[in-house]
């Protein structure tokens, strides 16, 4: 499932409500640093090199022309959303087109919030966490506390360190929100569940360090890369989300 628009939507978020999606990404490709086995967006692909990333002006002006187009007809989002064909905050004008689309949320969908869905890996970087900060929502991925099973799911295209992110995600205090994939499978004849009592206290234990504002939690809602990978009940997102609860967080479950 790709999103072949700069700018998509609205569709009904089960996190966000009604959102109007960003793609800084190819519309034609997946470029990301993860390789999730979840992804909805599928594998990456090389894909053409020249279309890297959408223009900052292509991006300011497809936006501006779907709010204009919202505001005639007095359909406002709940939320002006980066997401799309992989990791927004690896365009290197991220922060610029940031600014761009406060102004225009401002202008025409002034009760809009503006999310950034990121994986988190690009958060050392100075102009990224400065353009997060001046967001609503910076919902950051941490998809188990422990390193093995991160790689696992996640397949990042780099070296990657839990602790490195944890980290970098203490900086923000409670101005992020941390959001976790949970599931249950097989991939590459590896068994992965990370809803085991170990993660559950490994993933608490990171919850604590990073002390978010929110805590989103989810499962698989659409056909996934990775073939044998299974749902979590609603009953067992329950558990873990009071299991955070507990401790004074609030959790949204995306059913």
């Amino acid at each position: 499932m790709l999103f072949n628009e700069i700018v998509f939507g609205p569709i009904h978020s089960r996190r966000l409500g009604v959102s109007l999606g960003i793609n800084l990404l190819p519309t034609g490709n997946k470029l990301c640093n993860f390789n999730c086995i979840y992804c909805e967006c599928g594998w990456n692909t090389k894909g053409d090199d020249k279309k890297r990333f959408n223009l900052r002006n292509d991006v300011k002006n497809a936006l501006e022309e779907k709010l204009k187009s919202l505001q005639a007809e007095e359909k406002y989002p709940d939320s002006i959303t980066f997401s799309g064909n992989g990791e927004p905050t690896m365009h290197p004008e991220f922060a610029e087109i940031v600014d761009d689309t406060i102004a225009l949320r401002n202008k025409y969908a002034p009760l809009a919030k503006i999310s950034v869905l990121s994986n988190a890996t690009m958060i050392a970087k100075a102009n990224v966490i400065a353009a997060l900060l001046k967001i609503d929502n910076a919902i950051l991925k941490l998809d188990s506390g422990i390193n093995e099973t991160a790689i696992l799911i996640d397949k990042p295209q780099f070296g990657y360190s839990i602790d490195k992110i944890i980290e970098y995600m203490q900086a923000f205090k409670n101005r992020m929100i941390l959001q976790t994939m949970f599931l249950r499978g097989t991939y590459e004849g590896k068994y992965i569940d990370n809803t085991t009592e170990t993660e559950i206290n490994a993933w608490i234990d990171a919850v604590q360090k990073i002390s978010p504002r929110e805590i989103m939690i989810y499962t698989i809602d659409r056909e996934t890369p990775a073939s044998d990978l299974q749902k979590i009940n609603s009953d067992d997102l329950e558990k873990i989300a009071n299991r955070a609860r507990k401790l004074g967080y609030k959790v949204q479950v995306a059913k």
